[in-house]
């Protein structure tokens, strides 16, 4: 099965994005939106994407370019996905928009096309069409997929598995770190694990007992470092597994219930501080504007991928 043309169906936050991943790949992408303005605002968040990655050393300005020259943008799904090799569905996370995506898809895609959800909970295999649930799976990728390199690979019930075997060489290929699960695991591992320190930190600011800043200086300070090495259960290793249980035992820790809301989320975005594009959230941005914060996180992220490589050519 091979993969040569790419069908990306959503240029938001992610669709953009992945659009530039594949076509670093050596794909040629087909981007889609069914809003002109989000497609219309795609093309210098992906050269600027491209840009970081120059300036940081991890593509060089031939590839970037040839990458751009890839990139094909259209208003018409159709257009999109007619001659697709795979199609990326990075649209909302609403089930009866996916559907609506998937049915397009299902008519003027070609039956050999694989598509692959980006979907972050929702389970898309029960919206797609049954014609094409042999050739369905999930890429679930996390931002900024261009230097994250972690991806989820799930079947549905009915995915043939030369699929996802396909989608694995296919990701590898790329640089990329695929993960393949045997099933849908909703929230995968990794958002599982963010989903539960999302409560945790809340409930504890919420509760009043530390500020934004703690936690983080907590984190960056006495969680980062090692679990950037090690890992979490190698950490554990390394502390000792009776420690680990003796934890357990203390009973002195429980876990936060999911209230399904959170008084600090609901008062920060009543106030409009919603997160960087707003220019606050937890912290207050000023007068920096959002691409510089973007461009600013991506350069330190690329610096510390370059330094955790470094350390992992060290393991024995």
């Amino acid at each position: 099965m091979r993969i040569e043309q790419t069908a990306v169906i959503g240029a938001g936050t992610m669709g953009h994005a992945l659009a530039l991943v594949h076509a670093l790949g050596g794909q040629r992408v087909s981007l889609h939106d069914s809003s002109p303005e989000v497609l219309r605002s795609a093309p210098a968040l992906i050269e600027a994407a491209s840009a970081t990655l120059v300036d940081a050393g991890a593509v060089s300005a031939s590839d970037a370019r040839t990458a751009l020259e890839r990139i094909t943008y259209t208003e018409s799904l159709p257009d999109a996905v007619r001659d697709a090799d795979l199609v990326v569905e990075a649209v909302v996370e609403k089930a009866d928009v996916k559907r609506i995506v998937y049915d397009e898809i299902d008519r003027y895609a070609p039956g050999y096309a694989v598509i692959a959800s980006n979907t972050s909970y929702l389970d898309p295999f029960p919206l797609i069409p049954a014609a094409r649930q042999s050739r369905a799976a999930i890429a679930h990728w996390y931002t900024p997929p261009y230097i994250i390199d972690l991806v989820d690979l799930a079947p549905g019930p009915e995915t043939a598995p030369e699929v996802i075997e396909t989608l694995h060489a296919l990701y590898k290929g790329f640089g990329k770190a695929p993960l393949v699960f045997d099933r849908l695991v909703p929230g995968y591992i990794a958002n599982r694990l963010q989903q539960a320190l999302n409560l945790e930190c809340l409930r504890m600011i919420d509760e009043g007992w530390v500020s934004a800043e703690d936690i983080d200086q907590s984190i960056r300070h006495g969680l980062v470092h090692r679990l950037a090495v090690l890992g979490h259960m190698k950490k554990l290793d390394f502390t000792g597994l009776e420690m680990a249980r003796l934890g357990i035992e203390g009973g002195t820790y429980e876990p936060p219930a999911n209230m399904l809301q959170s008084p600090t989320l609901d008062r920060l975005i009543a106030a409009g501080r919603t997160g960087v594009r707003a220019g606050a959230g937890f912290y207050d941005y000023g007068d920096a504007s959002a691409d510089a914060l973007f461009r600013e996180r991506d350069l330190k992220l690329l610096r510390l991928k370059a330094q955790l490589k470094d350390l992992e050519g060290e393991d024995t």
